[in-house]
């Protein structure tokens, strides 16, 4: 497919060819549905921690006897079933993360930027370079429409510009190996610079 190259004041500067095998693939959400599961879970903290039985402040003196009382029989006061004893099973620190094959992730990347050239959400700028100004890019952002944007470079991302759009809200800016499908269905609008195009189909194919 075929599609129009602007410059970030608006003018046209040719146009790009964009692989079909990636960016016209019928999007399926059950496969963008585990990769950004898989995205979520390995980002978890996983610090979650209760104090169990062994681990919480009390005496381990049996608390009345066993026998005559009428009532349970019980031990200590650090049981489960007494308020501010342990937890039974409880949560303890633990990854979150689980494999997913490499090929359902490089599917899920090809299927998150289809969905985005078929909705017609997808722009090719010539290349990411300004100033280093804030002011100025946040006026070039607003003239052409982008409110939340992700920026797709090449293999570095150019230090004024990411410079420049660390200060505006919205707009985050990647390399081409930090594309992911979490940040791009993220976004309302997904920009993708010239080489970010080449290093990107470089990636996938």
């Amino acid at each position: 497919m075929k599609l129009d190259v602007i410059k970030l004041d608006g003018e046209t500067a040719g146009s790009v060819d964009l692989a079909d095998e990636i960016y016209d693939l019928e999007p399926r959400a059950d496969i963008l549905h585990r990769v950004v599961r898989w995205q979520r879970n390995k980002a978890m903290q996983g610090t979650h921690s209760t104090l169990g039985r062994s681990e919480v402040s009390y005496s381990t003196k049996k608390i009345y006897r066993q026998k005559g009382t009428g009532g349970a029989r019980h031990g200590d006061r650090g049981a489960p079933i007494f308020r501010k004893g342990g937890i039974y099973k409880g949560p303890k620190p633990r990854s979150h993360a689980h494999d997913l094959p490499k090929k359902v992730r490089q599917l899920g990347l090809k299927h998150a930027l289809s969905s985005k050239a078929r909705a017609g959400n997808l722009v090719v700028i010539d290349s990411a370079e300004t100033d280093g100004k804030t002011k100025s890019l946040a006026r070039a952002i607003k003239d052409l429409g982008w409110k939340r944007a992700l920026v797709i470079d090449g293999a570095e991302v150019n230090d004024g510009f990411a410079r420049a759009a660390a200060n505006i809200d919205g707009l985050d800016v990647l390399p081409s190996m930090g594309a992911n499908v979490y940040d791009i269905l993220k976004r309302d609008t997904l920009v993708i610079t010239r080489a970010g195009i080449e290093a990107l189909e470089a990636r996938l194919k």
